[in-house]
Order: structure tokens, then sequence, then C-alpha cells
């Protein structure tokens, strides 16, 4: 079983602690696990403790992250899959798991795997079986993808592909300061997995959709986001739609990849918060 940080271990215990239901965040590309931070208060006011765990070898801040890009080379779908897979296993409970972009496709893994009492997966990566490819999602992965070598490597992303991947749908104001307070390098490789998911039928980007144990899940896509548009968001969603657990999507007006963390971020949290309360207590 993967290791996991100090500090991840210190959140398992604090979570333990108080007895009550967990909730892990799950990141994806490009951000750190601190893009949580207003999440976790929102969700402890209503009871649940929460967790953050980050990438194998996240750095803990934004500018330590970009002092020292190398350290997010080489990791995989699998690998960090795994590593939140050892950290869940340590939880007294079984936790909601709650995932943006590539942590969208990481909750609906986790899910998958039987580790979570319901799941939210926003504006997901896409997993094997996820066919549309839209113009604006191969624009959003070309920074990446465009260079084979980017497999292995780190990948920062300037701030007009940050503006058009993440933060088209808000001011330019806002769009620079999302981009100076949260961006950060990221691993090319787990674009490469999700881009020959469909021809690699060992691919670690897939999920087990039809896992009884799965739990509740919903989807959550913004309306403008050009990474993972609508056609990706509603392609996962009748994948996972074959299960017999609830399985729900909404599409969030105006709102593009950023909708995490930019100045809409409530909205957002309150309604993956709503889902989760529907189906387990604190």
């Amino acid at each position: 079983m993967a290791e996991i940080s100090e500090y991840e271990q210190q959140q398992v215990d604090t979570a333990n602690a108080t007895g009550r239901t967990p909730v892990v965040f799950v990141h994806g590309l490009w951000l750190l696990p601190s893009g949580w931070d207003r999440w976790r208060r929102v969700f402890e006011e209503a009871g649940y403790s929460t967790l953050a765990p980050g990438w194998p070898d996240d750095p803990e801040t934004v500018e330590e992250a970009k002092a020292h890009p190398e350290v997010f080379a080489h990791k995989t779908v699998g690998q960090v899959a795994d590593h939140y897979e050892a950290v869940i296993r340590k939880l007294d409970r079984p936790p909601a798991v709650v995932g943006h972009s590539f942590g969208g496709l990481l909750a609906q893994i986790l899910a998958g795997r039987g580790l979570a009492s319901a799941a939210v997966a926003i504006d997901p990566g896409p997993f094997r079986g996820v066919l549309p490819l839209p113009i604006s999602a191969l624009r959003s992965a070309a920074p990446v993808l465009h260079n084979p070598a980017n497999h292995g490597r780190a990948i920062p992303l300037t701030y007009e592909q940050f503006r058009f991947g993440f933060a088209n749908a808000v001011s330019e104001d806002e769009a620079k300061q999302l981009y100076d307070t949260f961006a950060v390098p990221a691993p090319g490789a787990p674009l490469f997995q999700a881009a020959t998911a469909n021809f690699n039928p060992w691919t670690e980007a897939k999920v087990d959709s039809k896992n009884p144990d799965r739990g509740p899940l919903l989807i959550i896509s913004g309306e403008r986001d050009n990474t993972v548009p609508w056609a990706i968001a509603n392609a996962s969603y009748k994948r996972q739609k074959r299960n017999a657990g609830v399985t729900e999507i909404v599409e969030i007006p105006n709102r593009g990849h950023a909708l995490t963390i930019d100045s809409g971020w409530r909205t957002v949290a309150d309604t993956a918060l709503g889902f989760v309360q529907r189906f387990v207590q604190p």
C-alpha cells in the first residue's frame, strides 16, 4: 500500500478523533490541496470532518511548487489513486469523496473501488469509454500533449493557457489573481493516459462504473468549461448511469473550469454539500 505523508496522517487522526463522517477532497492538475480550504470550512460547519490529501510529493505551498516543479513529474493516475486509497483505508468511517478535474476522475475511480459513501465529480477528467473529444478540450490539453516528451515532465501553464483552460468565465483581473494564487506545474503523464485510454485496454484511466458498492454519484459540469465541456461530463454520466446506485448530473450556468476556486465557488460547494447531505449523515 502506498505511503502517506505525516501531514496526511495527522488529517486522518484528526478526522477519526471527531467521530464524524469524513469528506475527502481530491484536487486535479495545476492545483494544490489548498484550493479546497474554503470548501473544507463549509463542510465542517455542516458537521463533517474533512481531509485534503495531496498527490504524492505535493509541496505545501504554491511558492514551493513553482520553485521545485520537478517534484510533480512522473505521477500517474494509478499511482495517485492508490495514494488516496491508502489515506481512505486509514479512516474509521467510509468517506464521501469530492474531486475536481482529474480529481473528479480519481473520485470516480475510488468510488468504483467501493471506498466512498458518496462521490461528487466536478468537471471530471475522462476515463476509458468516454468518447467525445471537443476542440476546446484538445486545445486545453495541447500545452502538454503537443510534445510526447512531456509524458515524463512537470508542465506549468502560461497565463494565457490558464485563462483559456480554467479562467475563461471570469474577468481579466480575477483570472490573473487566480493564476497567481493557485496555479502550479502538473505532471504530464495523466493527460497522456486520458488521451490514450480508449486505445489501451490496460489503461489506469478507467473506472469500475458497475460496482454495486460504488455509492451515490453526482457529476457537476460548468456550462462554459473549455477543459471538460458538457459533452465529456455527460458522456461520463451516461457510463455511470448504468450503475444501480443513484447517478445524477447538474450543470452550473456560466461557469468555467475554475469553478471550485473562483468567486462563485460557494454555489458549487453548496451543490456538492447538498448532494452529500442527502445520502451521508455527518
